[in-house]
């Protein structure tokens, strides 16, 4: 039965209150990183984002999400077809062409197909039939989420196209898989980043991995980032600087996008980095109690999936901040500038509370 009457007290205000303190903290960052610079009003747009990130998380919340997963097929389809889109009459910004541009809003199309793929994952793997994934099952999963991300690599953008992959695996691993099959895909895991390197990543993207493994080889060059990000975050020291001299004086450039993580550690210290870490573990874990609370099979999967989407991203943006990660391009999820992928979080949380919800229906 469909949950018709849901009160605002049913929903989870723990991850509310969380997403709503992380959201606040990262504008307040944009803004002090991006004062008297070209970049100035990104703050009160950024906003903007999260008023909207928010009235699609309530509304979200008010959707049936077995609904939503029975049209997760025509969505995956419309999804692909806009990435076409994209790469056809896209807006190209730093070389990329990512976005739609939309009565002036550039709308990233990659960022809200990670909730389809959400969908879709629960789908198949919720009429799957036994209690381990067989080969023909899990060749057809993999090779639809495959399409998406090599739509994606064509923008390109190597970042968002591998946070697929986690939503992917927390499925599958969900699902169940036998041994030898799991044996094969940590092989494949292993080899798959090798011959990439060699045969599929454009130049740019090789520098990067260069600079990862050895920066000070092209300190003024592709290794120029990491370099002033790891001496941002190591000036924050305990208690932070009260104004961070690598923000300050532009050493970061960009510094309220992919590489704001450094700005606030700078600024706030090792207390606060603590601080914002603690936030989002405990964002985390409230996401996965939701899946072990879920009413029912699909709904565990929907919540798994945006939980292993959330850490992917935290660890992934965090690692290549301090130098333990290639640069990827992966935004720091609802602290980062930028209106498609704190929308797209929030209305992801939004699942999560329409899961919740479910277990409220008489």
């Amino acid at each position: 039965m469909r949950l018709n009457v849901r009160g605002l007290r049913d929903l989870d205000w723990v991850i509310v209150t969380l997403a709503v303190v992380i959201a606040a903290l990262g504008m307040i960052q944009i803004y002090t990183a991006t004062h008297e610079t070209r970049w100035y009003n990104a703050w009160w747009r950024q906003a903007v984002y999260i008023g909207m990130g928010i009235g699609g998380m309530l509304a979200m919340s008010r959707a049936d999400y077995h609904s939503l997963i029975g049209k997760s097929m025509p969505l995956f389809v419309i999804a692909n077809v806009l990435l076409v889109v994209v790469l056809v009459v896209g807006t190209t910004v730093f070389g990329s062409r990512r976005w739609i541009n939309i009565a002036g809003f550039h709308f990233q199309v990659s960022e809200f197909a990670k909730l389809v793929i959400i969908l879709l994952v629960a789908r198949y793997l919720t009429s799957t039939k036994n209690d381990t994934l067989q080969v023909r099952e899990l060749l057809k999963i993999g090779g639809l989420v495959v399409i998406p991300m090599l739509l994606v690599m064509r923008q390109p953008d190597l970042g968002t196209a591998l946070t697929y992959l986690p939503i992917l695996g927390s499925g599958i691993l969900l699902a169940g898989l036998r041994n030898r099959h799991l044996a094969v895909l940590a092989i494949a895991a292993v080899v798959t980043p090798v011959l990439a390197y060699h045969f599929a990543l454009k130049p740019y993207q090789r520098s990067r991995v260069d600079s990862f493994l050895d920066p000070e080889s092209d300190p003024h060059g592709s290794g120029y980032q990491v370099i002033q990000s790891k001496i941002a975050v190591g000036s924050g020291r305990l208690f932070g600087t009260q104004k961070g001299m690598q923000t300050q004086l532009r050493f970061l450039p960009v510094p309220h996008t992919d590489f704001i993580f450094a700005t606030y550690a700078e600024e706030h210290g090792f207390v606060g980095v603590v601080v914002i870490l603690g936030l989002y573990f405990l964002l985390i874990m409230q996401i996965v109690h939701n899946a072990q609370t879920a009413p029912d099979r699909a709904g565990t999967l929907v919540c798994m999936g945006v939980a292993a989407l959330l850490l992917f991203h935290l660890l992934v943006n965090v690692g290549m901040v301090v130098g333990h990660m290639p640069i990827t391009g992966i935004p720091l999820p609802l602290m980062s500038a930028g209106g498609s992928s704190t929308i797209s979080m929030f209305l992801m949380l939004g699942l999560v509370q329409n899961v919740r919800l479910q277990r409220f229906v008489h």
